[in-house]
C-alpha cells in the first residue's frame, strides 16, 4: 500500500492500563488519523468497581478487532507503522500484559520500533499535542484521576520532577467512594458532579484536608470520611435526593477548594525555579469536572498563570496520548526491547533516572 511522506512515521498506540481499550494512529506531525475507544462500564458496573480479570479478558476480546478497524480507517498497513507504543504501566497488572504483549506482536511482524510508555508519562505530554496548547517546556502538571493525584514539573521528556502527591486515597477514588455512599451509579465521579449541580454546597461544612499548609501534598481520606458520617447521620432510607445533592455539592465545594488551596503552593514552587513560561496543565479523569476547571482557572488567572485542561476525551485514558508519547519519544531515538516489562507501579520520576 503507498502512503504519503506525511503518514510514513505513524505511530500506532495501544491503551488497556485499567477499563478502557483503546488505539489510535498519529502520522509524524501528531495528527490524529483515527481513533478508537471501548468503554467497559458495563461489565464492571454491577460490581462497584474495576475487577482486575473481567477487565483483562475483555481486553483480550476486543483488542484486535480494535486495532484493526483503526488502522484501516487510518489506510495505513501495518508495514507502513514507524512504531507501535502501549502502556507498560503503570495499572493493573493483566490489562498491561495484554495490551503490551499485542503490541510487541504487531511490531515484530510488522519490522518496526516498540515503546513501552508510561501511563502518567503520556498524560504528562497530551498539552502538547498539535492543535491543544502547544505546550513548550517547562509546565506545571496537576495529574488527578482515580489512582493519581500529584504535583509534577515537566521539564522535558522523561524529566520530571515530583512537587507533591496524595499521602492516602486519590481525588478521583474520592469522587468515586461518595458517589457510592450517595447510591449513584458507577463510576461516581461524573454521577457526583451532575448531581452536586442541583444541591447546597453551604448546607455541610466539610474539612479541608491541608489546606494552609506548607508543600503541596495532598489528602482526602479525612474528607471522604466527614461525608460518610453525614450520610451515616441519616436514619436509614431517610437521605432524600435533595439531601445526597446537598451532601455531594458540599464535598465537591470542599474538594475544589482544596485543589486550589495546593494550586497556589504548587505555583509558587514552579515560579521558584521557572520564572517563565507560566503554565498550568490540569489532566487526569478528574480534570473533565468543570467546577474544578473553574476554581483552577481562576487561582492561576491570580498567579499569573494560563490554565490548560485538555478536551474531556483526552483527559481519561485513551491511546492518542499514548501514540503521541510514543511519537515524543521516537523524536529523540529512544525505543525499548521486546523484553520490556509490564509493570504495575511506575511512579513518574523514574523516568528521569
Amino acid at each position: 500500500m503507498a502512503v504519503d511522506s506525511a503518514n510514513a512515521r505513524a505511530v500506532l498506540g495501544i491503551e488497556s492500563s485499567c477499563d478502557e481499550t483503546a488505539a489510535a494512529v498519529l502520522d509524524a506531525t501528531g495528527r490524529v488519523l483515527a481513533e478508537r475507544l471501548l468503554s467497559q462500564r458495563r461489565e464492571h458496573a454491577p460490581f462497584g468497581g474495576v475487577v482486575p480479570e473481567i477487565a483483562a479478558r475483555a481486553h483480550l476480546a476486543h483488542l484486535p478487532g480494535l486495532v484493526r478497524e483503526t488502522m484501516e480507517e487510518a489506510g495505513l498497513d501495518y508495514r507502513d507503522l514507524a512504531a507501535v507504543a502501549a502502556t507498560a504501566g503503570p495499572g493493573l497488572i493483566g490489562g498491561l500484559i495484554v495490551g503490551s504483549h499485542f503490541a510487541k506482536g504487531i511490531a515484530l511482524a510488522a519490522g518496526c520500533r516498540f515503546l513501552a510508555i508510561n501511563h502518567l508519562e503520556a498524560h504528562a505530554l497530551t498539552p502538547r499535542l498539535p492543535g491543544l496548547a502547544g505546550a513548550a517546556f517547562p509546565y506545571l502538571l496537576l495529574l488527578v484521576s482515580g489512582g493519581h493525584s500529584q504535583w509534577v514539573t515537566v521539564e522535558g521528556v522523561g524529566r520530571y520532577r515530583l512537587l507533591g502527591r496524595t499521602i492516602d486515597d486519590a481525588a478521583g477514588e474520592a469522587f468515586d467512594k461518595v458517589g457510592k455512599l450517595l447510591g449513584l451509579p458507577w463510576p461516581g465521579g461524573p454521577a457526583l458532579e451532575r448531581l452536586a449541580a442541583s444541591g447546597d454546597p453551604a448546607r455541610f461544612r466539610f474539612p479541608r484536608p491541608l489546606a494552609g499548609r506548607p508543600g503541596c501534598d495532598f489528602s482526602f481520606s479525612g474528607l471522604k470520611t466527614a461525608v460518610a458520617q453525614a450520610v451515616a447521620a441519616f436514619p436509614e432510607g431517610a437521605l432524600s435526593r435533595a439531601d445526597a445533592a446537598d451532601i455531594a455539592a458540599s464535598f465537591q465545594l470542599a474538594m475544589v477548594e482544596v485543589l486550589a488551596d495546593r494550586a497556589r503552593h504548587a505555583m509558587a514552587l514552579f515560579t521558584s525555579r521557572f520564572p517563565d513560561p507560566r503554565l498550568l496543565v490540569v489532566s487526569g479523569g478528574v480534570a473533565a469536572n468543570n467546577a474544578v476547571r473553574a476554581a483552577l482557572g481562576a487561582v492561576a488567572a491570580e498567579a499569573g498563570f494560563s490554565l490548560f485542561a485538555p478536551p474531556a476525551r483526552l483527559c481519561t485514558d485513551n491511546a492518542v496520548m499514548v501514540a503521541w508519547a510514543g511519537l515524543e519519544r521516537l523524536r529523540l531515538g529512544l525505543e525499548d526491547g521486546f523484553d520490556a516489562p509490564a509493570r504495575p507501579r511506575w511512579p513518574l520520576e523514574e523516568l528521569s533516572g
